[in-house]
């Protein structure tokens, strides 16, 4: 695993513009999270990725996505080059702030900038934006983070050492855009607790949209374990689920897929410790959280084309299946990923628990909340975040770091496949899930006035979800 670090940092302008047409000026706020994969420092060039919100009074509240170039030192400037909407029409908001060592402070802190949109010889609007070192620098200052860069290739290579009472899991889902089709692949080793060999076994399984028909699956195996040699992921008897590849045949289905994780960082559901090391009883962690499938399913007498469908691949290792447990993996869209764990243990003592919640939000480039296990466990064992585990409805709320969160997730009963399976153990559990699940989410945020709503979602068949027992 990559011991580099990268860095991410949010910063927020204020000033004004005059757009094309108009005799005065507007006021504007322009604020942005900025993630680099290198380290951010002085005498070096760091090119970022951008994403954030531009708001010109009375004309427009839009998303920003863009690229950040700092080179204060070498190339005495910070170059801005951000796209947006304004009035319905695509523009370019592009500005650099110029170091001089006369006025460093200064000339750090103003962006004078145009917008330009289409071909016209004229720019689109002027203006000038500042950093208010009064009001934002210790915000701006608080919001670096340097976080690793784990290479999401390496969390595809198995995690067994040969312990008996062991299983490990890979497991792919997506959606078609085109049709609104899920899809589920499910690859599974389990190491038997009696110490009999391993076996590799699993499912695929394709999700038609609402009212096009039932829900289609098929098994593979059980199969004997024996990895490919330096495959870096699962692989058995022509079953394969490695880094950027996905291909198997099980039952009337096969599937022939590419991932495109495309440079996406790994998403620790769990705390980052526990996928290195296995305390717990059991871990997930989301190696690609956005990632492109490109690919044939075929399923009896037709044939699912994929054009870049999104979804996330997964992995889990542990002594087996919770007592319950909820999960969901919804893409937001623009960037933003939810992923959610809702589990009772089977560990005496804490089999007596509510369900122990571990939620992970990526907005903006950051992950929220922080914490590790805290927000799971909160004090004295009554958690953050709180489930209501049930079928076919199942909801999560909590709170962390002055926001809240209300996840709401429904699978309708034909929609969903209920596959039974075993432990290690020989202890029997049933999976229920859905990869064309409605799901509706509501994040708010803490300040004077009381909670705010800061963003809210509604995914109508495109989530994916399940709910387990015994």
């Amino acid at each position: 695993m990559s011991a580099a670090r990268g860095t991410v940092f949010a910063e927020t302008m204020t000033g004004t513009v005059r757009l094309r047409g108009e005799d005065r000026e507007r006021p504007v706020r322009l604020e942005l999270t900025a993630r680099s994969e290198d380290l951010l420092l002085p005498h070096r060039t760091t090119a970022a990725l951008v994403t954030g919100r531009l708001r010109v009074a009375g004309r427009a509240d839009t998303a920003v996505t863009g690229t950040l170039e700092v080179s204060p030192l070498a190339r005495r400037r910070i170059h801005y080059r951000l796209e947006c909407e304004l009035d319905g029409e695509r523009c370019l908001l592009e500005g650099w702030k110029s170091v001089t060592p006369r006025r460093p402070l200064a000339s750090m802190t103003t962006l004078p900038f145009t917008l330009t949109a289409g071909d016209g010889p004229e720019p689109a609007g002027t203006g000038t934006l500042r950093f208010r070192t009064a009001t934002s620098l210790a915000p701006f200052l608080a919001s670096f983070r340097f976080p690793r860069r784990d290479d999401p290739r390496a969390q595809w290579a198995p995690r067994w050492d040969g312990t008996a009472g062991r299983t490990e899991v890979w497991y792919t889902t997506a959606t078609d855009p085109a049709t609104g089709t899920g899809l589920w692949l499910h690859h599974e080793l389990v190491a038997p607790a009696d110490g009999s060999p391993a076996f590799a076994h699993g499912w695929a399984a394709v999700f038609p949209p609402q009212g096009k028909g039932p829900v289609e699956h098929a098994r593979f195996g059980p199969l004997p374990w024996g990895p490919a040699k330096g495959a870096g992921g699962f692989t058995a008897d022509g079953v394969e689920a490695v880094p950027g590849r996905l291909r198997g045949t099980a039952g009337g289905l096969s599937w022939d897929l590419t991932e495109d994780a495309g440079g996406e960082r790994p998403l620790y559901t769990f705390p980052r410790w526990s996928w290195r090391h296995p305390l717990l009883p059991a871990a997930q962690i989301v190696p690609s959280p956005r990632a492109r499938y490109t690919g044939t399913v075929r399923h009896g007498t037709s044939e699912l084309a994929l054009r870049a469908a999104p979804g996330a691949s997964a992995r889990i290792y542990g002594h087996g299946n919770a007592r319950r447990w909820a999960w969901l993996h919804a893409d937001l869209g623009d960037g933003d990923v939810l992923e959610v764990v809702a589990a009772v243990s089977t560990r005496p003592g804490l089999d007596r628990l509510p369900p122990l919640v571990f939620l992970r939000l990526r907005k903006d480039g950051r992950d929220w909340p922080r914490g590790g296990l805290r927000p799971a466990l909160g004090r004295a064992g009554l958690g953050r975040f709180t489930a209501d585990i049930g079928l076919p409805r199942w909801t999560v709320t909590g709170r962390a770091g002055g926001r809240r969160i209300a996840v709401r997730v429904d699978q309708p009963a034909e929609r969903t496949l209920a596959l039974d399976y075993a432990d290690p153990d020989g202890s029997p559990a049933v999976c229920r899930n859905s990869e064309t699940a409605d799901a509706h989410v509501v994040l708010e945020r803490r300040g004077r006035g009381g909670w705010r709503t800061e963003a809210q979602w509604t995914l109508a068949g495109t989530a994916h979800a399940e709910v387990g027992d015994r």
